[in-house]
């Protein structure tokens, strides 16, 4: 029987409109929106689907509407391809996806990963409000290169990589400054894209660290179960079944860098055979196919 993982996709995977065609088809769907907005306390369906993009694009809104959008399409699958998750041997998901992954194995219940996904995005919206920080995308560089360029940048500034996504794809993060300094640096150095990115600040750095204190005991204070389903982090790209472990992950999560192709590397020899992202996008596939292009995916 073919072994699938079931991935979810982070912030930046967001599109206005995104669930709807499921929401319109899908009884069960309509009834995870309608508790959803509940939790949240507004109408995050019309977010959702409405808008505006200014609106769903802030990390409060964002977070949320991801999370939300991949339960359900994931009712979806269930309903289009059931063996899909009946097989699914491992799960995990990019940054926020983590939540979204959590939540389908078990550990927690919706309410309650909706409930930290939205207090995530509000800590992480307050941190990046303190300093002036962003991302940006480098593309087409090798990974000693692109740490030697964040050395070599002159700035006092936090300055790291933040996302390790496939060979010659990376995330640079932290000080405004320091990220316009590097994009010059990356340019003359022949990347072949560099992009800033649409997000509030500087994720997965120690800026994130005002957010990582007001996480913590509110992640702590949750009630965890044992994953039903194998799940691996992006923070250490290791399978973690304890709950109290997946906790401090979790904390951990937010200031530290996501290594997602070993965590992707990892699935594969564990014997994964089929992948399925699962939400908004497609950019995990296209990572996938840079991490390795016989992987199946669906």
């Amino acid at each position: 029987m073919e072994k699938t993982a079931i991935l979810f996709p982070g912030q930046g995977a967001q599109t206005v409109g995104m669930g709807r065609d499921l929401y319109d088809s899908n009884e069960k769907v309509r009834e995870l929106y309608a508790r959803a907005n509940e939790v949240v306390g507004y109408d995050l369906t019309k977010v959702c689907f409405e808008g505006p993009a200014e609106k769903l694009d802030t990390t409060v809104h964002s977070q949320p509407a991801i999370f939300l959008t991949s339960l359900a399409a994931l009712e979806g699958l269930k309903e289009s391809d059931p063996n899909a998750v009946a097989n699914c041997a491992a799960t995990t998901g990019l940054s926020l996806g983590e939540y979204t992954a959590l939540v389908f194995a078990g550990v927690m219940s919706f309410e309650d990963g909706l409930k930290l996904v939205q207090l995530r995005g509000q800590a992480m919206q307050d941190a990046s409000d303190a300093t002036p920080s962003g991302m940006v995308s480098v593309i087409g560089l090798e990974v000693d290169v692109v740490r030697g360029l964040c050395e070599k940048v002159e700035d006092p500034g936090v300055l790291t990589i933040a996302n390790y996504l496939c060979p010659k794809n990376y995330v640079v993060s932290g000080a405004q400054s320091a990220c316009e300094k590097l994009v010059d640096l990356a340019t003359e150095a022949g990347a072949i894209k560099l992009a800033p990115l649409a997000v509030a600040g500087a994720f997965h750095t120690s800026i994130m660290e005002p957010a990582v204190e007001k996480m913590r005991p509110i992640i702590e204070a949750m009630n965890f179960s044992a994953p039903k389903v194998p799940y691996i982090s992006g923070v250490d790209a290791q399978f973690h079944t304890d709950p109290d472990e997946i906790k401090r992950i979790l904390i951990r999560q937010i200031s530290s860098s996501v290594l997602w192709e070993d965590a992707m590397r990892a699935l594969l020899a564990s014997g994964i055979e089929s992948f399925y992202e699962v939400g908004p996008g497609r950019v995990l596939r296209g990572l996938m196919k840079r991490i390795d292009r016989k992987a199946k995916l669906n």
